[in-house]
């Protein structure tokens, strides 16, 4: 609340709402995805999620769970192979089959 009893809504404010980072209507803070990606990098760096959780004023469950989904992710991207020169010619030749097939 701002000094007249109303909402603050000055530049800063519609800066947080358009980045994704501040408060939503539900009054639950939310961060946009890079903030998120610093805040995580800053666990994996070694932060107290403690610390960390009342510095930003965020649960440690949801800052877990932000560390967790980022590591998940980022296996899931390691695991998958990269398609090579055999990979299109298969896929070009299960495309000209399909066409021979049904046509």
């Amino acid at each position: 609340m701002d000094q007249h009893g109303g909402s603050q809504s000055g530049p800063l404010e519609g800066a947080r709402r358009a980045t994704g980072d501040g408060p939503d209507k539900q009054g639950i803070k939310r961060f946009s995805a890079r903030r998120k990606v610093e805040i995580v990098l800053r666990l994996l760096r070694g932060d107290d999620l403690e610390l960390l959780s009342r510095e930003l004023d965020v649960t440690a469950a949801r800052l877990s769970k932000w560390r967790e989904q980022f590591l998940s992710a980022g296996q899931a991207v390691l695991k998958k192979r990269p398609q090579d020169a055999r990979d299109l010619e298969i896929a070009r030749l299960q495309q000209k089959l399909g066409e021979a097939t049904n046509g």
